[in-house]
C-alpha cells in the first residue's frame, strides 16, 4: 500500500476527475490525501477523504481570470495568472509534504508553484492534465488558436510559421518562471510549454478526439482519458422533484464554474429556444441564476448533477470547458460549443473537426444564430455517440490508477530523483 498526496487547486472542473482518480486508488488499497479549495475539501470530507484547503491566494486567483477578446489575449492572460499563486502553492506543497509524508506527489499541472515544489522534494511526483496539453507537434495545429487542421504544403507552412511565433512571444515569460523555480532549487525550464509537462510522469485526462491524433508525443505522457465524476451519487432517485415533471426532451446550458462573464451564453440560449419543443435546463455555477429571464420552457439553476440531464439531452449547449465536453459526449450527447477564454477556442474547433456538435464564436452570439447551432447540433447523434466511445476507451480513473501505482514504485523516476530525495529527506 502506498501513500498518495494529490494537489488538486480550485475548481470543481480540475477536482473531480482527481476526486474520481482518488476513488480508483483507494479502491485498489492505498491511501490518498489531497488539497483543494474549500467547496472541495467539504466534499472530499463527505467522501471520507483526509483533505486540507489550500492557502487564500491560490484558491482566489481563478477569480481573477482576465477579460481577453481574443484567443491568443486569453492564453497570454491564463500564463501570467498561473505565476500569481506560485509562492503560496509551493508553501502549500512543501507543507502538505511535511505533514503527510507520502510516497508520491500528483500535481495539477496548473499549478507551477505546486509543481517546483513536488520536483524540489525528490518524491515520485507526476503532473496530472485535466485540460489539453500545448503541444507542438507537425501533424496538428499550433495549439490555443482554435484553427482547423492544416491540408497540404500551404497548411503546413502556415502551422509553422504560427507555431514559431507563438513559441517566442510565450517564452518572453519564461525568465519569470525560472525565477520562481530557481528559488525552489529546481532546473529553469527552456520553453514556457515544457512547465505543463515537466514531470517524469503525466497523466492526461484528455483523449481523442478531444485531443487531435499525433504520432509523436513526450515520453512521459500517458493518455488516460476522462475520468467523469458527479457531486453526490446521482442517482436518478435523488434527482429534485423539478426534474421528475419535466416530460420530453432537454437541452441542457451550463457555464464555466470559474467566473469568466459568460453569462450571455446562458441568456442567449434561453431566449434562442423558447418556442422549441425541449425544456431548457440552465445550471449558472459562478453567477447567480436571479440575474438570468427564465421563460416558459426554461429552469434555472446554479446546480445539478449534469448526469441527471444527460440521461434526456438532446443536446448541450456549453462554454467548451473540457470537463462539460467529456461528460457529454460520454453519454453519446452532442454539443453546440461557445468559447469563451483559454483552451476554449482550442476545444470547440475540436468537437466540429470530429462531427461531435457544431462551434459558434461569442462575437456571433445571437438568438438566431443559437438556434440555427443547435439544430446544428442535435444532428450530429451519432458523431457525439462515436466521440464518446473513443474518449471511455482511454480508460478514465481506472487507467490513471493503474498509471500512478507504478509512480510509487520508482517507474517513472529521472536522474538524480534519488539523490534528491534523500537530501530532502535529510
Amino acid at each position: 500500500m502506498s501513500r498518495f498526496l494529490v494537489y488538486a487547486g480550485s475548481g470543481s472542473g480540475h477536482l473531480f476527475p482527481l476526486t474520481a482518480t482518488a476513488e480508483a486508488l483507494r479502491d485498489r488499497g492505498h491511501e490518498v490525501v489531497l488539497r483543494a479549495d474549500r467547496p472541495g475539501v467539504e466534499i472530499l470530507h463527505g467522501l471520507g477523504f483526509p483533505a486540507e484547503p489550500i492557502r487564500q491566494g491560490v484558491e482566489e486567483r481563478g477569480a481573477n481570470l482576465p477579460k481577453t477578446k481574443t484567443p491568443l489575449g486569453g492564453m497570454r492572460g491564463a500564463v501570467a495568472l498561473c505565476m500569481d499563486g506560485f509562492e503560496h502553492e509551493a508553501a502549500d506543497v512543501r507543507e502538505a509534504i511535511e505533514a503527510e509524508r507520502p510516497d508520491a506527489i500528483v500535481v495539477d499541472n496548473l499549478y507551477w508553484g505546486a509543481a517546483a515544489a513536488a520536483e524540489a522534494s525528490g518524491l515520485p511526483w507526476a503532473q496530472a492534465a485535466v485540460v489539453p496539453l500545448p503541444l507542438v507537434t507537425p501533424d496538428a495545429p499550433p495549439f490555443g488558436l482554435g484553427l482547423r487542421p492544416a491540408r497540404g504544403i500551404a497548411g503546413r507552412a502556415r502551422d509553422a510559421a504560427i507555431t514559431k511565433a507563438m513559441l517566442a512571444l510565450f517564452n518572453r515569460l519564461v525568465p519569470t518562471v525560472n525565477e520562481g523555480r530557481t528559488r525552489l532549487g529546481v532546473p529553469p525550464l527552456e520553453q514556457l510549454n515544457q512547465v505543463y509537462m515537466n514531470a517524469p510522469l503525466v497523466l492526461y485526462y484528455v483523449a481523442e478526439p478531444l485531443e487531435y491524433p499525433r504520432s509523436e508525443l513526450p515520453p512521459s505522457i500517458r493518455t488516460v482519458g476522462p475520468a467523469a465524476w458527479d457531486p453526490g451519487t446521482a442517482d436518478p432517485a435523488d434527482a429534485p422533484s423539478w426534474l421528475d415533471e419535466i416530460e420530453g426532451p432537454m437541452v441542457l446550458v451550463t457555464a464555466s464554474t470559474h467566473f469568466q462573464d459568460d453569462g450571455n451564453l446562458i441568456q442567449t440560449a434561453i431566449d434562442a429556444l423558447e418556442d422549441e419543443p425541449e425544456v431548457v435546463v440552465a445550471t449558472t455555477a459562478s453567477m447567480d441564476p436571479a440575474r438570468f429571464r427564465a421563460k416558459g420552457n426554461a429552469r434555472i439553476e446554479r446546480f445539478v448533477p449534469h448526469s441527471l440531464v444527460l440521461s434526456r439531452a438532446t443536446c448541450v449547449v456549453c462554454h467548451a470547458g473540457v470537463g462539460i465536453l467529456s461528460k457529454s459526449l460520454m453519454s453519446g450527447v452532442p454539443v453546440c460549443a461557445v468559447p469563451f477564454a483559454r483552451d476554449q477556442f482550442e476545444l470547440a474547433r475540436r468537437v466540429e473537426v470530429a462531427g461531435a456538435g457544431s462551434r459558434l464564436l461569442p462575437a456571433k452570439l445571437d438568438p438566431e444564430r443559437m438556434r440555427e447551432a443547435v439544430k446544428q447540433a442535435i444532428a450530429c447523434r451519432e458523431g457525439a455517440e462515436r466521440a464518446g466511445r473513443s474518449l471511455a476507451a482511454a480508460g478514465g480513473a481506472e487507467s490513471a490508477a493503474e498509471t500512478i501505482e507504478g509512480l510509487a514504485q520508482g517507474h517513472f523516476r529521472r536522474e538524480g530523483d534519488e539523490r534528491a530525495a534523500m537530501e530532502a529527506r535529510g
